[in-house]
């Protein structure tokens, strides 16, 4: 009787999450296409005829999954609805569908049922959801907090330039787009295409932004546990691996993109030695999911750009707006690789030990995102006339929600916009519903084991 219980429990459990699971990729894809709807209107065009259809599916999957490529200018394709709409569909899918159904919980007080409790805990990393309403509550009312303090600082820069409602215009745009790492601007009018390049050397744009970008990309969790617990030493392991990842990663990437591009005459060459270094700064932070450009991606050298597809691909944390194989799972992979190569079989870090369970869930994430970005830059570039660099580049940022580009994405034929469209959905809902239907399911016991044998491996 005890074993037909835990047979049935291990079931009950597994298709928990894959209705879990479901519900995810099912709200998201509805979403995307209520946007698709929307954009597809003439009133949301800014010439006031009908976009094709494959280009409002391609911006309101972007714009949805918060990656930020798109099939052109959004000032210059989008009306103030267009952009609006993109806005709200930024938002919701940087907070997640989760905080936007618990805030309607707040606003109507209503009871949330267990299985949008089960949702919303996956979607902030929460495996206790016994206070999950309250601490959402608490994480929203801060993300609506950084967001407005952005949006604040950023129009207070730009009623320097435009008129009031503009520059409000501008600052609250950027702010959510920046914060839910986005990557998606409306200065096209300054000039079609730049996105941040007319503020490449600005301080206070740059650095206003880049702290939107990096908030987002920590994590709810990471926040709460910071401004709770004043000691390094009390954090938990998970955010001291969060912050001193994301700092490791945000300084490493400042120097080698400043080294490998410091005489480039069409990236940072022309700038003075500060700007050099902001610039520097600023393509290290967006290239962690945000997806704004700061310099002209296509004039990299191949070594900044494969740098670029190595940082894409990490992305932010989880639980935090940001897509990617996450900072602590590129964190247990490094550690795992190193203390193999040194015969340990033990993963340990600040004293604790990692599970080979997660070890092996790291490595599947790994295996599965960097086969996808390679196999998609081979058909990508066999299916339009791109350089197999151009096209990798373009799938480590689609499959990492990044949202930069080397300047290819309106060049591309059809079939391969559609594989950036299912890459980009895959990236933001694929990643999160394999971590928690496949990784956290429960194994199905095996009735019988074969022997063991020995491979030359190696």
């Amino acid at each position: 009787m005890r074993s037909t219980g835990k047979r049935v429990l291990k079931v009950r459990e597994r298709r928990r999450a894959v209705s879990i699971s479901r519900v995810i990729a099912v709200t998201f894809l509805v979403l995307i296409l209520i946007g698709t709807a929307i954009l597809s209107l003439p009133i949301a065009s800014r010439t006031g005829k009908r976009q094709d259809f494959l280009t409002a599916l391609f911006t309101a999957t972007s714009a949805t999954c918060v990656t930020g490529l798109v099939m052109g200018d959004t000032w210059a394709l989008w009306s103030n609805l267009g952009q609006g709409v993109i806005l709200i569909l930024i938002e919701i899918g940087g907070l997640g569908f989760m905080s936007a159904a618990s805030l309607a919980f707040f606003t109507f007080r209503k009871k949330m049922s267990i299985q949008g409790q089960m949702v919303m805990a996956e979607a902030i990393g929460v495996e206790n959801m016994g206070d999950i309403l309250v601490l959402q509550k608490r994480l929203l009312i801060r993300a609506f907090i950084v967001e407005g303090a952005g949006a604040l600082i950023l129009t207070i820069r730009f009623l320097f330039q435009f008129p009031f409602l503009h520059a409000v215009s501008l600052g609250v745009f950027h702010s959510v787009s920046a914060f839910c790492n986005a990557g998606f601007d409306i200065l096209g009018f300054l000039s079609p295409g730049a996105s941040l390049i007319p503020y490449q050397t600005d301080p206070v744009v740059i650095l206003t932004l880049s702290a939107l970008v990096i908030l987002g990309g920590l994590g709810f969790l990471v926040w709460d546990e910071v401004l709770r617990v004043h000691s390094f030493r009390k954090w938990s392991v998970y955010t001291k691996l969060v912050l001193i990842t994301t700092g490791a990663l945000l300084l490493g990437g400042t120097i080698s993109f400043c080294v490998l591009e410091w005489n480039n005459p069409d990236t940072l060459g022309p700038m003075s030695w500060p700007g050099k270094i902001l610039a520097g700064f600023f393509q290290s932070v967006t290239l962690r999911t945000a997806g704004f450009a700061g310099v002209d991606q296509g004039a990299l050298t191949p070594a900044s750009k494969a740098i670029s597809i190595f940082n894409m691909l990490i992305g932010g944390s989880s639980g935090s707006t940001a897509g990617g194989l996450k900072t602590v799972t590129f964190v247990v992979l490094f550690v795992f690789i190193w203390n193999r190569m040194r015969g340990r079989y033990t993963v340990h870090v600040f004293h604790r030990t990692i599970s080979n369970d997660q070890v092996l869930n790291a490595i599947v994430l790994f295996i599965v995102m960097v086969t996808l970005v390679f196999f998609g830059g081979t058909l990508i570039s066999a299916l339009s006339p791109v350089e197999f660099t151009d096209a990798l580049y373009e799938t480590a940022s689609a499959i990492g929600t990044v949202g930069l580009t080397t300047g290819i994405t309106p060049t591309l034929r059809v079939p391969a916009k559609l594989m950036i469209i299912v890459f980009m959905y895959f990236g933001r809902v694929g990643i999160l519903t394999i971590s928690f239907g496949f990784l956290k399911g429960k194994t199905a016991g095996q009735k019988f084991k074969y022997a063991n044998t020995d491979l030359l491996i190696g």
